[in-house]
This record gives structure tokens, sequence and C-alpha cells, in this order.
């Protein structure tokens, strides 16, 4: 079963009351985040390719050949600079907004079941500092997977495959980045969440292939974040909880 759906559902249900405020903070911080970096890299993008294009040093009369190597230049390096801000932009706002994330899932929870049953809460810090090695914990196995991916995609026998791959795992961690704030809540460690949500493979994965097709929209992806926790929240309570 393909599970776009529940991003969709996610982005309703934070729209309701109580749940706005735990919306709010990791939406502002996304804003001055991205804007932030998008700023800086524009200013560090337009110093690197004059620094290209000097490097080149053509005599006057193969001047023209510049602006041909300029042409040819921006789009490659402007899409791997992209590229980068955007999974950069990710990372950093996750380990940012990783305690409301942890929040937000549970006050879903508790709007879809308000029976719902939670271990005992732990001290503030302890839960921040808890949310924020999970987070670092999460990217560790990212790249531990991903930069292999990454260096066969730059050889021509091996990257086609490896771009089919790099797909399907990222849409794989985009699933389990967002659905452990729910189980974290349950007191599942990583590897019971990789353990959970692979049982659902398929369902997980495209789940996650919608996150991913979210965060690549100007303007929805600020919001992305906040939705994607509370639509996988809503797919751990239909499908995973039991």
């Amino acid at each position: 079963m393909f599970d776009f759906n529940y991003l969709l559902r996610g982005f309703s249900i934070i729209m309701k009351p109580g749940l706005k405020r735990y919306v709010i903070i990791p939406l502002l911080i996304s804003i001055i985040i991205f804007s932030l970096a998008g700023w800086i890299g524009f200013v560090q993008f337009e110093n690197f390719m004059n620094s290209m294009v000097v490097q080149f040093n053509l005599p006057g009369w193969l001047s023209w050949l510049n602006v041909v190597i300029e042409w040819i230049l921006w789009p490659i390096f402007f899409i791997t600079f992209l590229a980068l801000v955007f999974y950069g932009y990710t990372i950093v706002a996750n380990l940012i907004a990783a305690p409301f994330n942890g929040k937000l899932a549970e006050a879903v929870a508790r709007k879809l079941d308000s029976q719902a049953a939670f271990p005992d809460s732990e001290p503030l810090i302890k839960d921040v500092t808890k949310s924020i090695f999970s987070e670092l914990r999460k990217l560790l196995y990212y790249l531990i997977r991903a930069l292999p991916l990454l260096i066969l995609m730059l050889f021509p026998l091996t990257s086609a495959v490896a771009s089919i791959v790099w797909l399907m795992f990222s849409a794989w961690f985009l699933a389990l980045e967002y659905v452990a704030y729910p189980l974290e809540n349950q007191k599942l460690l990583f590897k019971e969440q990789r353990q959970t949500l692979g049982k659902n493979k398929l369902s997980a994965m495209s789940f996650g292939a919608g996150v991913t097709v979210l965060l690549l929209i100007p303007v929805l992806n600020l919001a992305a974040m906040p939705a994607a926790v509370a639509g996988a929240t809503i797919y751990w309570h239909e499908k995973l909880k039991q």
C-alpha cells in the first residue's frame, strides 16, 4: 500500500487547536535557517563561480570562451550546491527542532487517542540531550550508507544503479527520520525502530518518497517537518502500533 495520504493528513492535523504551538517554533527555526543558508549560499556561490572563471586565465582573443565555460559550469555547480544546501538545511533544522518534534508527535497521538499511554517523561535537559543524540545517531546511519552510494554515482558504469538505490534509500531514511519521533515516545531504541519499519518497508518508503517531494517544493518545504512528524504519528497509530 502506498501511504502518501498520511503526509496530507499531517498537514491537516497540525492546524488543529492545541497543536499550533508545537508547529510555530520549528517553523520559525526553519525559516531563519533556510533564509540564512540561502543568503550565505548565494554570496559564496557567486564568489566561487567568479574565481573559477578567472582561474582559466585565457588570452584576450579567447575571452569569448569564458562565457561558454561559465554557461557550462553554472548549471553543474548550481545543482550540486543546491543539493548540499538542501541536505545541510534538513540536517541542521532537524537537529534544532528535534525536542519540539517529539512533543508534537506526543500531542498528535493524544489527539488521535485521548487514552494514549506514554512512559514517564524525563527532565527537560535530559529529554533535549537525548533528542539531539538520537538525531546524530540517525545522521551517522545515513552517512555510512549514503557516502558509498555517492561515490558509486561518480562512475559511469555504476551511476544509473547507484542513483536508483540512492532515491530508494533516501525515501527509506526520511520515513525512519520522522516515524522515529512517535516510536521514541514509546521508548523504542533505534534498532527497534528500524525493525518496526522494516516490517512495512514498502509503505514506509512511499511515505518517505512523499516527504522527499514535499521538501523540494518552495514554501511548502518550510512546513514539511511538522507535517511529516504529524503524518508519521498518524502512520504509527494506524499501521505500526499493533
